[in-house]
């Protein structure tokens, strides 16, 4: 695949780069968008099988703690996806290096010493446009996720109310 890049001419080699970015960028918002919405059907069911049981406050905390785990999961999927499209690209020749440099771009922190080549560098603004996007979104569904957390817990806490004061009222 390196080669095949090596064949563009210099003039529009920033162009390919804008070209390729924008293709991955596509797919690793799909496939977020993908991922997300399995996270949050599967906090849904969960939190239904909470309930189907005998609901305690820590079972909602692993359920909100997992859907988090998930989150990130998802999100550093993408950081690999990102470094290995680089490496069979071959803008960045060493798989620790890829990682790295994705890690950087895709956070924005650009903390990193590390650059594409000249021609290529185009793609980095794209792989931190990615990032922002997913991040901004996993925002979203996170905000979501605290919101039906918060549900579940005054949920629980209702249902043991209620049982205690049953209990009372049945107590001779």
């Amino acid at each position: 695949m390196g080669e095949l890049l090596q064949k563009i001419p210099d003039d529009y080699k920033p162009l390919g780069a804008v070209v390729v970015g924008a293709i991955i960028l596509v797919a690793i918002v799909l496939f977020h968008g993908s991922g997300l919405h399995g996270i949050m059907v599967g906090q849904d069911r969960w939190r239904a099988r909470l309930f189907a049981h005998h609901p305690h406050l820590t079972g909602a905390a692993l359920i909100f703690g997992w859907g988090v785990f998930l989150m990130l999961f998802l999100q550093m999927l993408e950081i690999l996806i990102w470094a290995f499209f680089l490496g069979r690209l071959g803008l960045i020749k060493n798989l620790h290096d890829d990682i790295y440099f994705c890690a950087n771009t895709y956070t924005t922190l650009g903390m990193g010493n590390m650059q594409l080549e000249h021609p290529w560098r185009l793609i980095s603004p794209i792989i931190a446009i990615s990032g922002l996007f997913t991040f901004a979104w996993t925002t979203s569904a996170l905000v979501d996720m605290v919101t039906a957390h918060r549900q579940v817990v005054e949920q629980v806490r209702a249902r043991r109310s209620a049982h205690k004061n049953a209990a009372k009222e049945s107590a001779p």
